[in-house]
């Protein structure tokens, strides 16, 4: 059996090295809207994690019912939360072979 090329094995390191800051970075600049109440409510959500807009539909604030709005806002939010997941689960799931599970820290 002959030795493996260590310039090769550093070689393909790099290269995989790259990919995934190449995905991480795609990750980071995607964007996802969660709904909740059949879209009443929306929240975008960066793939870092930042929200940047939340939506709400005047028919859904009702000053004598504010725990069924506060469950539609978590409800976008966790949407939009497992759809980063997702995506990130899509991007580095196969530059994450032999690796742990990158996505679970998403979702």
């Amino acid at each position: 059996m002959s030795q493996p090329d260590m310039s090769q094995i550093i070689a393909q390191a790099q290269q995989m090295q790259a990919k995934l800051q190449q995905a991480q970075s795609e990750l980071i600049a995607s964007s996802v809207v969660g709904e909740a109440g059949n879209g009443l409510v929306k929240i975008t959500l960066l793939g870092s994690g930042e929200v940047t807009a939340v939506e709400i539909d005047p028919k859904v604030v009702d000053p004598e019912d504010v725990d069924t709005l506060q469950d539609l806002v978590l409800g976008a939010f966790q949407d939009a939360h497992n759809q980063i997941g997702q995506l990130a689960k899509e991007k580095m799931g196969p530059l994450s072979q032999g690796m742990p599970d990158m996505g679970s820290l998403f979702g």
